[in-house]
């Protein structure tokens, strides 16, 4: 049987293929991402074969599988496994789902070997048996960080190996409920040419990782170091492979991490777990909000606003820091921690149009407390209202929470789920929440007034006259 080998150029950003070499991508567009692999051989023998014969011949060469009712597949919600981690089994739907593979990524010493060998060990100390294969540190540095994480940890099983070959045979032999890969960029196998972390042997090792998960019923998880752009190193089919993505966030200064899910075939996404890096491990936080507002007590400076986001199906309270200052020379900066730029340059210039607030010779930055990123619109009006807080240079009211999007005329747009975010606000102490007029509540709360502001100019005249 002829055997062509053939070699292609493929895309390492998003994994694309092309027959000979250029200095851009023509799918993603990113210049100097095409590195020459050798395609996986193939058969040419037998496809000719089969277009000879026709239709008839598409059938030959494989076996008849099994196909069951729906009703008839054996399988139950409960049998998740609780990790003990309640923020972990939050982000993930409720626990660990036998046969998934999931994914976790995150900056270099983010966190994500620490977070998931101590979910090794809490699974161990519940009587379920695990593997942790370790690609990129030794055992013994793998033991030090145990050592920290508790009683359990010293039990997890450990296998330093980086053949696919290898890891998997060990797997079939010793069963494991859970199996952890740290990480997947260190993988490789015999069958591809290629170093480890190419985006061919990233793909194929995921994929058989993938089979073995749902052939053996053992859960997989991947670690994926993340490129400059903040997305996993190799293909974006990784993340079409498997169950669930996670993301491990944080600022290396700061001593929590967000763990966020962006894909989750058992479980809603967007959802975020925080937790509080100590000296053993990564605690959950179970009340997000007091962690991110506890520092307000002693500063009452201006530029200060506090809004209620919703991440997944949980409301948590952020606070949203302005600075406007006199711009010493050349073009204004424009600095947003937290927040997209774009967003930013859209409501300075909203402010400048319809409330009378130049920001033409004025630095501006942008901090949003805690290294979260304000991704939904209902942010905007604590957005907007720091920022005139700090031009006026007048505190806002300590206890006020501001909910709204604001459009390009100036109004405060309704968001979704207000009731929700106005009982968190009400539950952490605030006194008042100014929200659009149709996001006003039909039943209003006891504990917090409701005000409903029509536009910004509206509201900057009641809190800065």
């Amino acid at each position: 049987m002829a055997v062509r080998v053939k070699t292609v150029y493929r895309c390492t950003e998003c994994g694309a293929d092309f027959p000979k070499w250029s200095g851009k991508c023509d799918a993603c567009g990113e210049w100097n991402t095409l590195g020459e692999e050798v395609a996986a051989p193939r058969a040419i023998e037998g496809g000719a074969a089969r277009r000879k014969a026709g239709a008839g011949a598409l059938g030959s060469g494989g076996a008849v599988a099994a196909t069951p009712k729906l009703r008839d597949v054996i399988g139950a919600e409960d049998q998740r496994l609780q990790t003990g981690l309640n923020e972990f089994d939050f982000v993930l739907g409720g626990g660990v789902v036998p046969g998934s593979m999931v994914l976790v990524g995150g900056e270099p010493g983010i966190g994500k070997s620490t977070i998931l060998l101590q979910v090794a060990s809490q699974l161990e100390g519940m009587g379920v048996s695990t593997l942790y294969v370790s690609g990129e540190e030794s055992p013994l540095q793998v033991k030090l960080r145990a050592d920290r994480l508790g009683a359990h940890a010293g039990d997890v099983a450990l296998l330093g190996e980086t053949l696919l070959e290898t890891i998997l045979a060990t797997a079939a032999d010793r069963q494991p409920q859970v199996m952890i890969v740290d990480s997947i960029q260190t993988v490789f196998t015999g069958d591809l040419e290629g170093a480890p972390g190419n985006v061919g042997q990233v793909r194929e090792c995921a994929a058989r990782l993938m089979r073995f998960a749902k052939e053996s019923g053992t859960a997989v998880f991947v670690v994926g170091h993340v490129t400059k752009g903040g997305g996993i190193a190799g293909p974006k089919t990784l993340e079409h492979i498997v169950d669930t993505v996670l993301y491990f966030e944080g600022e290396g200064s700061l001593d929590h991490r967000v763990l966020r899910a962006t894909k989750n075939r058992f479980g809603s996404v967007d959802e975020i777990g925080v937790f509080k890096m100590t000296e053993q491990g990564l605690m959950p936080v179970e009340n997000p909000s007091a962690l991110f507002l506890g520092d307000r007590d002693g500063n009452h400076a201006s530029g200060s606003a506090v809004t209620a986001l919703l991440e997944g199906s949980r409301p948590m309270l952020l606070e949203v820091q302005a600075l406007a200052a006199k711009a010493g020379f050349g073009t204004p900066q424009r600095v947003g921690t937290g927040f997209d730029g774009r967003r930013l340059a859209l409501l300075l210039a909203v402010l400048d149009k319809r409330a009378g607030l130049s920001f033409a010779q004025l630095d501006v930055f942008l901090n949003v407390v805690g290294g979260v990123r304000v991704q939904e619109p209902a942010g905007d009006l604590a957005v907007a209202a720091a920022l005139a807080s700090s031009v006026y240079d007048k505190p806002l009211p300590r206890e006020a929470v501001f909910l709204g999007e604001v459009g390009l005329g100036g109004e405060i747009r309704a968001v979704s789920q207000v009731e929700r975010r106005i009982a968190e606000a009400e539950k952490m102490g605030m006194s008042v929440a100014y929200v659009g007029e149709r996001s006003v509540p039909k039943r209003s709360p006891k504990q917090i007034r409701v005000e409903g502001v029509r536009d910004i100019g509206a509201l900057f005249r009641s809190l800065f006259r």
